[in-house]
C-alpha cells in the first residue's frame, strides 16, 4: 500500500522538520477529501498560514522529499547540523566535529545521511578500515542512498592510492588524480583519470573508468562536469 510506504519516511521527517504531519482517512471524511481535490492516495497537501501550496500524489523517496521540503524552505535541523559538522571538518577542527558526531547520533541513531556523513569524517582521519565497516552497515535495501554510498567507498579508495603510488608512470598519474579528487579539484582528476582510460583501459582493472564513475556519484547527476566527462567517457569507450 503505498500510504504505508510514505507514512514512516514522514513520521521519521517530521522529528527533524520544523512542521506538523496531520494523517486524514479519506473514505471517513469524503467531504474534505472533496474540499482538498484529492484525486488519489496518498496526496500530500501542504498548508502554509492556511494557504494551500503545491504537494504531490504518490510516494517518493527519502532523498526526494528532503528536496520538496527544501523548496518549502523547511529546514531540517539534522541537515543543518551536517553542514556545520562538513565546516568543522573543512576547517580542522576535528575534535569538535567529533564531539557533534556523537551528540548526533544519540539523537538520530540510524539515520543514514548521518551515518554517510560520519564516514566521511572518518575518511578524513585516515581511519579508513572504520569508514570501510561503517558504511557497510547501510544495507542494500536503503537504494536511494547508492549513489552517496559508492561516492564514500570511492573516498576510502583514492585515500588508498593517493598514499601509495605506484612505480609506472601510470601508477604516478592515476595516484595523483586520487590526490586531486580528494582536494576537490574534480576536473582536473577526471581528465587525468580519462587520459588513462585513453592510454590503457585494462590498467588496474579498469579502474580508471571505475574511478571516473564514483567522482560521478561524488559530484551528482546534474552538475555540468559530470555531464561533460560522462559524454567524454562514453566517447573515448564507443
Amino acid at each position: 500500500c503505498p500510504c504505508k510506504m510514505l507514512k514512516p519516511i514522514l513520521e521519521k521527517l517530521v522529528q527533524e522538520y520544523d512542521f506538523i504531519l496531520a494523517k486524514v482517512d479519506v473514505d471517513h471524511n469524503p467531504e474534505l477529501a472533496q474540499t482538498y481535490g484529492v484525486e488519489g492516495v496518498p496526496d500530500v497537501k501542504v498548508v502554509i498560514q492556511g494557504e494551500v501550496k503545491p504537494g504531490f500524489v504518490g510516494v517518493l523517496s527519502e532523498p526526494k522529499l528532503r528536496n520538496f521540503l527544501g523548496e518549502l524552505n523547511l529546514k531540517s535541523e539534522l541537515e543543518t547540523e551536517l553542514e556545520t559538522l562538513r565546516n568543522l571538518t573543512k576547517s580542522g577542527e576535528f575534535k569538535q566535529a567529533k564531539n557533534l558526531l556523537d551528540q548526533l547520533f544519540q539523537k538520530y541513531p540510524t539515520n543514514i545521511s548521518l551515518i554517510i556523513e560520519a564516514a566521511k569524517f572518518l575518511v578524513n582521519l585516515n581511519r579508513l578500515e572504520e569508514a570501510q565497516k561503517l558504511i557497510e552497515t547501510i544495507g542494500e535495501n536503503n537504494r536511494e542512498f547508492y549513489p552517496q554510498v559508492q561516492a564514500v567507498k570511492g573516498l576510502i579508495h583514492f585515500k588508498q592510492e593517493a598514499e601509495n603510488p605506484g612505480e609506472t608512470e601510470l601508477d604516478k598519474m592515476y595516484a595523483q588524480a586520487c590526490s586531486l579528487t580528494l582536494s576537490a579539484n574534480y576536473e582536473e582528476a577526471l581528465k587525468l583519470f580519462l587520459d588513462i582510460v585513453t592510454r590503457n583501459r585494462k590498467y588496474k582493472n579498469d579502474g580508471a573508468r571505475k574511478a571516473m564513475l564514483a567522482i560521478f556519484n561524488i559530484l551528482g547527476d546534474e552538475d555540468s562536469i559530470s555531464k561533460e566527462y560522462r559524454k567524454q567517457l562514453l566517447l573515448n569507450l564507443y
